[in-house]
């Protein structure tokens, strides 16, 4: 690559400047990126704007509706739910923001990998892709978390993997749009290696579509935590967690809904904000989600 050839790349910070142009230059983009926003800077202050203590109980407020006191009245231990909803993202959003990136890597450069080689040994191991994927993800998850616990340490890398594997499809079929191009066989016949090959001709041809499954992977990881912890093997009490939060006020919805309708706003709030950015960084990117991989 010459030097005048390299000058006129764009820079890292430039290419990310246009792309959030583009994103906000949608309407559905801007509303999406600003839910997320939000959504994170709640995660990040929310200690500091919760009105009460999360864990204030108080017999005498058990189940109050909203009033001026609690905007969004009190659970059945008489805790603000207010604050409790405020609260209830940080644990997922953490765990979530860690196990992603480590999903879309390690799945990413499997499924780049896969693509690579080719021939049996890619039909075979895609065969073992497709038996994991055909087990639901709750049993999977359950067996794991059961086995070792359910503290973050455990949750992450379990979240981790099992959402890494469906993204080994996504990078394969992309990969296969890139190996048979000139400069991938060029590089094969100047004796590259796979890693070289990987990471110089391969990795930056998948990269974008990597980055849009890595958003949506964020949403549905959010849910299987949130899932988790309604059924009691995610966030421990007295930890707030929106899961958390619906599978104590169930029982209490036809005389106190708005225990379950804070949590439910509030994480529909984020999912919805993270499947609009992901739409419109698809966009922004040139990435057609539509299309099906290869099998």
């Amino acid at each position: 690559m010459t030097a005048a050839t390299y000058a006129a790349r764009p820079s890292l910070f430039a290419r990310v400047t246009a792309v959030l142009g583009e994103i906000l230059a949608r309407p559905s983009g801007a509303t999406g990126l600003a839910l997320v926003a939000l959504h994170l800077f709640l995660a990040i202050f929310s200690p500091l704007l919760a009105p009460y203590d999360y864990r204030a109980v108080d017999a005498n407020l058990m189940l109050n509706g909203p009033s001026a006191a609690h905007w969004l009245g009190t659970d059945h231990l008489g805790r603000d739910t207010l604050s409790r909803t405020l609260l209830g993202g940080r644990e997922a959003i953490l765990v979530t923001a860690i196990a992603t990136p480590l999903a879309v890597l390690w799945g990413g450069f499997a499924g780049i990998f896969f693509g690579l080689v080719g021939g049996r040994t890619d039909d075979v191991l895609m065969r073992v892709v497709d038996a994991f994927l055909a087990l639901p993800w709750i049993l999977k998850m359950l067996v794991l978390i059961v086995t070792f616990g359910a503290g973050i340490e455990v949750l992450i890398p379990t979240l981790a993997f099992f959402y890494g594997i469906p993204v080994i499809r996504v990078a394969r079929a992309a990969t296969h749009d890139v190996v048979a191009r000139d400069f991938v066989q060029a590089a094969r016949a100047r004796g590259h290696g796979a890693a070289t090959i990987i990471w110089r001709e391969l990795l930056p041809n998948v990269r974008d579509a990597l980055l849009v499954e890595g958003a949506m992977r964020w949403s549905w990881m959010l849910l299987a935590f949130s899932s988790l912890s309604f059924l009691g093997f995610g966030v421990s009490p007295p930890t707030p967690d929106w899961g958390l939060m619906i599978a104590d006020a169930r029982g209490f919805m036809s005389f106190a809904p708005h225990g379950v309708l804070a949590p439910v706003v509030a994480l529909s709030s984020l999912i919805i904000g993270i499947n609009l950015t992901a739409d419109a960084l698809a966009k922004a990117l040139g990435i057609d989600r539509s299309q099906k991989a290869p099998l």
